[in-house]
């Protein structure tokens, strides 16, 4: 799931090399966190936070299959 988050990540910034994006495993859930540079936070946020939420859509979509939930964490 997090090259899946870096992918989207770096399709929507300006400055694709800043995108970090690092996985946490606890007992019943994965965050994953994504950090980008502090001029492509609002791309990736999206107005009233759309594309934050469309992220964390596919990303659900995505690990249906899987027995943890996936968080996903825009720092």
């Amino acid at each position: 799931m997090d090259k899946l988050v870096e992918y989207i990540a770096k399709s929507l910034v300006d400055h694709p090399d800043a995108v970090r994006v690092t996985k946490r495993e606890e007992e019943d859930s994965v965050v994953i966190e994504l950090t980008v540079d502090p001029e492509d936070t609002g791309k990736v946020i999206g107005k009233q936070g759309r594309i934050a939420k469309a992220i964390r859509s596919i990303v659900k979509a995505a690990s249906v299959n899987d027995e943890k939930k996936v968080v996903v964490d825009i720092l």
